[in-house]
């Protein structure tokens, strides 16, 4: 089963979204559940990155929906976002936060059913980039589109991941030598970083979701040069 967002002030746009949601879950067999929010400020009051696609109204009452797209991509970087809008101009501003697509109301249900598709399409690629994690109570299964970095202390290994911390016993080079495929870098002896949640760097501080972190002096150069590489592969969604 998967969770589905919508964040729409209108009651009978929801009901529609909703409906056509059913209905492509009798089309395609396949299970979802729905949370309906009636604005951004209600939607981020207890988020957690549970949900695989959001449909998010452009014009809400208490935050818009524009604002609220770049404040989901803060502290989610794998959930497929639609948005909803009556003005086609709105929809240009998907792209600057990785918007999948937009749909116009009064919406069809053709159009929402192949931009539905598409969303759920590119989040279960995203959720072949997983990973185990071996802790005390067993085997965790982690989405490297989740984790932002890993920390060391003492023999102790935290994988902070955007709506958890997992700590398990371990050395951060056996995490490197996993995660590495997966585009993270190492900034430090204690930092191990997923590129996706880098919001800003300024000298030798680092923030990553939201976190500020260091890059030691040696490894300045060349973690540069690494980032730079994954940009230029066009890592980034």
């Amino acid at each position: 089963m998967r969770n589905i967002a919508i964040v729409e002030d209108n009651d009978a746009d929801a009901a529609k979204l909703q409906g056509f949601i059913e209905d492509f879950s009798k089309a395609s067999n396949m299970e979802f559940h729905v949370d309906r929010f009636k604005d951004p400020v209600s939607f981020f009051e207890h988020y957690k990155a549970i949900y695989s696609v959001v449909f998010l109204d452009v014009e809400m009452p208490r935050q818009d929906g524009v604002s609220a797209s770049k404040e989901l991509r803060e502290i989610d970087k794998s959930v497929s976002l639609i948005f909803v809008t009556n003005l086609v101009q709105y929809a240009q501003k998907g792209y600057e936060v990785d918007a999948i697509a937009y749909l116009v109301k009064p919406i069809q249900y053709y159009d929402f059913s192949l931009v539905f598709q598409k969303a759920l399409d590119v989040y279960i690629a995203l959720e072949r980039r997983d990973f185990n994690i071996k802790t005390a109570t067993g085997m965790v299964r982690v989405s490297t589109d989740k984790l932002m970095y890993v920390e060391i202390v003492r023999h102790r290994l935290y994988y902070h991941l955007v709506d958890d911390t997992l700590e398990v016993t371990g050395v951060l080079n056996k995490a490197e030598e996993e995660l590495k495929k997966f585009g993270f870098l190492r900034c430090n002896q204690c930092y191990l970083i997923n590129p996706r949640f880098i919001t800003s760097i300024k000298g030798y501080d680092i923030m990553v979701g939201g976190t500020k972190l260091l890059i030691s002096r040696p490894r300045k150069n060349s973690f540069m040069e690494e980032l730079a590489q994954w940009y230029a592969g066009g890592e980034r969604r």
